[in-house]
């Protein structure tokens, strides 16, 4: 039975910015080697180099994911570089909300593809290796908007309602291969997440709103810590985290 951050190989998506960034550097400094995709091949790239500079162990691989061969490619890379895969985050995320009534079709097509589609690129990368293994934690990331519905939000909170009900599908099915599996379901954290938001009067009202009360990205990086952290027969399923001033 194993315990803690140290020598673990994690993969982590949506690694160039806010919540997948500082999750990279915290559990960089903690020991784990870190394996960062993201479209943003600069940033990544950069990322690498600056945890590499500081003597920690880095890889970037250019990732969309919501192209299967990419996500393979990253966790393939990850398993070539370093023996093997033990943690999965499934980071990447697009929340570009909207009334249904604006009809915003092809940003409904975007946030499916990459919020549920890459979600499940991510578990077909990881699990054929994690099953070998015999061990392994695919963490995937849902959203406040995951346990409620709110008007503007409906798409993107279907995507999320949708990543915690594959995600408790999945670890029921893989418990015969010792594999853990966790469902983080954020609050208002500041990043750049509302940048994907198009409708301007949308983007700035939330934009207000979650200025006044949002946390730091480094409070979803201590989360995965924490389930990182636990050892092997400790299996935390699902955290649901909020600024303590979000009412919602």
């Amino acid at each position: 039975m194993s315990q803690g951050i140290e020598n673990k190989v994690v993969v982590i998506t949506g690694a160039s910015s806010g919540l997948g960034e500082a999750t990279a550097r915290h559990l960089a400094e903690r020991g784990a080697s870190v394996v960062l995709g993201a479209r943003r091949s600069d940033r990544i790239a950069q990322l690498a180099e600056e945890l590499s500079a500081k003597g920690y162990r880095a890889k970037a691989v250019q990732t969309d994911v919501t192209d299967q061969h990419q996500v393979k490619k990253l966790v393939d890379t990850a398993v070539n570089a370093f023996g093997r895969i033990d943690v999965m985050l499934n980071n990447a995320g697009l929340m570009p909300l909207a009334p249904l009534e604006r009809l915003k079709v092809d940003e409904w097509d975007r946030m499916i593809d990459v919020n549920i589609k890459g979600v499940l690129y991510g578990i077909a990368a990881a699990l054929p290796h994690m099953k070998a293994q015999k061990s392994g934690h695919i963490i995937n990331v849902s959203s406040v908007y995951g346990h409620v519905v709110d008007p503007g939000a409906t798409v993107y909170c279907a995507t999320k309602f949708a990543v915690r009900a594959l995600s408790e599908g999945l670890r029921k099915e893989v418990k015969p291969y010792n594999i853990r599996t966790t469902i983080i379901s954020p609050g208002a954290v500041s990043t750049e997440l509302l940048e994907h938001i198009s409708e301007k009067d949308i983007q700035a009202g939330t934009k207000a709103f979650v200025s006044k009360i949002a946390v730091s990205a480094d409070t979803f990086a201590r989360t995965v810590a924490f389930a990182v952290n636990e050892p092997d027969d400790v299996d935390i399923n699902e955290i649901l985290f909020r600024p303590t001033a979000q009412p919602v």
